[in-house]
């Protein structure tokens, strides 16, 4: 079956549709030798070409892994020296799979992480319009008020733009440190310490707990994944509907 060709880039993980059309524009992309137009369609016998490697066409299912990712691992698909990445702790590529990554989490943090092979559902899933929130564990340290409280609910502003929990919940006090619970509609980068920082308080430890309808099992060891269900990715589907 054909589809048109930016739709194939986006789910082959290359990157968002509009992206993708840019590619296409700028005459970075070939199929069958010759270099692409945009709007034309693509099946499985046509071999097309992106910066120099050529990208496998596949209609299989989506797949989608959970990953419980350590501390001190990069989100990155490049290696930097000698640090580990979380790509080391996927299943070996197949040949007609390439583990998309949806959304990233710091060098410093741990927790939830998301891959699939499909970029269209790697875009739905990390897209604002998705509306799927994330629930991170977070221990701080630092004065906790209610006013602060209130001013991470309402919105900080940082860099021209606005951060903001949708919910905290206040756990147990250990000496200067807390535990919080806390959930976010968006995936900004380093958002939940931005926050914190802005209102005075230290974190010392980040987890994230749940994305959307998937929570991470407590029996899934750090730098352990499994793969999940299509029920359950369904359940990112039809989450919020």
């Amino acid at each position: 079956m054909a589809e048109r060709l930016q739709k194939f880039l986006a789910k082959s993980g290359i990157g968002s549709r509009r992206y993708c059309e840019e590619l296409i524009k700028s005459k970075k992309i070939k199929v069958n030798g010759q270099i692409a137009l945009i709007g034309s369609s693509v099946n499985k016998n046509d071999e097309v070409e992106y910066d120099g490697n050529i990208i496998s066409f596949t209609e299989s299912e989506i797949k989608l892994l959970i990953l419980n990712k350590p501390e001190g691992v990069l989100c990155s698909n490049k290696k930097e020296k000698n640090i580990p990445i979380v790509f080391d702790f996927l299943p070996e590529v197949k040949s007609n799979i390439r583990w998309i990554s949806i959304g990233r989490l710091d060098i410093n943090s741990s927790g939830l992480m998301l891959f699939t092979n499909d970029g269209t559902f790697a875009n739905y899933c990390m897209h604002p319009s998705s509306s799927i929130d994330r629930e991170y564990l977070v221990r701080a340290r630092g004065d906790f008020t209610k006013e602060k409280k209130e001013k991470m609910l309402s919105g900080i502003k940082i860099n021209q733009d606005i951060y903001r929990f949708t919910d905290i919940v206040e756990g147990e006090k250990q000496s200067s440190n807390q535990w919080f619970s806390v959930c976010l509609m968006s995936g900004k980068n380093r958002e939940v310490r931005k926050i914190f920082n802005a209102v005075g308080l230290e974190i010392s430890r980040l987890k994230r707990t749940r994305f959307g309808p998937i929570f991470l099992p407590s029996s899934l060891k750090k730098g352990s994944y499994l793969e999940l269900s299509s029920k359950e990715i369904d359940s990112i589907k039809n989450y919020g509907i």
